[in-house]
């Protein structure tokens, strides 16, 4: 199971892995204390991306479109994809307020049809 959160929130223990996926450490979050079991920051949207969008909805699907194509070269989020198929549950980590226009939320729908596709390959429907 993937889950997303905000590295603000309550830590809790049905969390399982807690991988922060951004580029940049969040604000105010000491390493010390944080409980994050690992940093992919280069999972995170390129800065040029992440600088255009500044988060703005109306750039949304446009953001939403070019993170997917930096995804599919992006050798990080294969070991993402290693780590959610061999770890459960695993929740992806973001800082920013919006709970649906983040990148985590892009990552997740990207691993869960990766896994998906892989998992029909591995077992076909007869």
């Amino acid at each position: 199971m993937i889950k997303i959160k905000r590295v603000y929130d309550r830590i809790d223990i049905h969390d399982g892995t807690r991988i922060l996926v951004d580029r940049l450490w969040p604000r105010g979050v000491r390493r010390s204390s944080a409980n994050i079991d690992l940093w992919l920051k280069n999972v995170g949207p390129s800065d040029d991306l992440r600088k255009w969008f500044s988060h703005e909805p109306d750039k949304w699907p446009e953001f939403k479109k070019r993170y997917i194509s930096e995804l599919k070269t992006n050798p990080v989020f294969d070991k993402l994809l290693d780590i959610a198929m061999t770890t459960d549950p695993i929740t992806l980590l973001y800082a920013t307020k919006d709970p649906d226009k983040n990148n985590a939320a892009v990552l997740m729908e990207q691993l869960n049809i990766r896994i998906k596709k892989i998992q029909s390959l591995t077992y076909p429907e007869k």
